[in-house]
């Protein structure tokens, strides 16, 4: 039975990720900070849940922690690291960037040079739309350049990346780096906007819509987001002998076994219509708050999803207001509402 080792495992995509690998019979061991930038209960509740499956263990620590993630690593001896564990939040960032320099330049290391001495078959690490930043050319192309990130998370981010490539280069150490797209759905983070909005418009509260609601993103279902990931898996990337060996389109580095691969929904959806089918579902209105532009934000994304089409076969197609009629449905039930 191959084993996977999951950073982040009681987050948001990592419970979704590691519920979908142990239905697939795959062992699973998780690594989790248990951090309080949000709800620790929420995260304390995913990891109960994940535990009740024989094939999933797990270790509560810190990534910038790196005696106990490799005592976790070594003893667990993964065949493959998924690597979903970061400080996230782009304006949390605006705040409290050091928290962004430990988890994730640090943490990413440590992770990096542990699949190194572990000489695992794949790493796979999460990166993020945001590192498009200043980037206006739509769809969003893996091969676009990205020196342009308006927040520091972004940039920790795109520093993750570069780091990947170079260990990639160095010890031949195949790496899959891929690019969410505000991903959403049950069991949510409560610092991300539908959990926001469902909560203020079932509370009666405003909700604060930015950028006068002039926004448009590329929302990604939470299961279309992780069976993009369980199917790259097995699209481990190889160094190729010469460039020319690359296919067009292809994001492979033309020195190393590295590779980036957009993982979206490749449709721009307008916030105001995102609201209002969160209204629907609710069977209320919102008290909307208009806001001015966040610094940091960006007016759109949307992602060209080819590359992950070309390689898996899988493209995600949930239309955003089933994603938000399941979010709401788990968020009633949860909350009792």
């Amino acid at each position: 039975m191959k084993t996977i080792f999951v950073t982040g495992s009681a987050g948001f995509i990592g419970f979704h990720l590691c519920k979908l690998l142990l239905a697939e019979g795959f062992q699973v061991h998780g690594y989790d900070g248990m951090t309080d930038y949000y709800d620790v209960s929420l995260k304390q509740r995913r990891h109960a849940m994940l535990r009740q499956s024989p094939n999933f263990t797990a270790t509560e620590a810190l990534l910038e922690d790196q005696a106990s993630l490799s005592a976790a690593m070594h003893a667990a001896q993964p065949q493959v690291i998924i690597h979903l564990a970061a400080q996230a939040g782009v304006r949390y960032s605006l705040e409290n960037p050091r928290a962004y320099l430990d988890a994730n330049l640090i943490g990413g290391f440590n992770v990096l040079d542990l699949a190194r001495a572990l000489k695992v078959d794949h790493l796979l690490m999460a990166s993020t739309s945001s590192v498009y930043g200043a980037n206006t050319e739509m769809p969003f192309l893996e091969t676009h350049k990205t020196e342009t990130p308006l927040t520091f998370y972004a940039a920790t981010k795109k520093a993750n990346e570069m780091m990947g490539h170079s260990y990639a280069h160095i010890y031949n150490l195949p790496i899959t780096m891929f690019r969410f797209f505000t991903v959403y759905g049950p069991w949510g983070r409560p610092d991300m906007a539908l959990f926001k909005f469902t909560r203020g418009i079932l509370e009666g509260s405003p909700i604060d819509v930015y950028n006068n609601g002039d926004m448009w993103r590329d929302f990604t279902y939470v299961d279309d987001l992780v069976r993009g990931i369980r199917l790259l898996i097995d699209a481990v990337p190889q160094r190729p002998e010469t460039p020319a060996d690359i296919p067009q389109g292809d994001s492979l580095s033309p020195a190393a076994p590295y590779r980036v691969v957009n993982i979206g929904n490749s449709d721009k959806v307008r916030l105001m219509d995102f609201i209002d089918a969160i209204e629907v579902e609710t069977g209320r209105k919102a008290i909307r708050n208009y806001m001015p532009m966040q610094t940091g934000d960006v007016p759109a994304t949307w992602a060209d999803a080819t590359l992950l089409q070309s390689l898996t076969g899988y493209r995600p197609q949930t239309n955003f207001r089933d994603g938000i009629a399941a979010f709401v449905r788990w968020y009633r039930d949860y909350y009792q509402i």
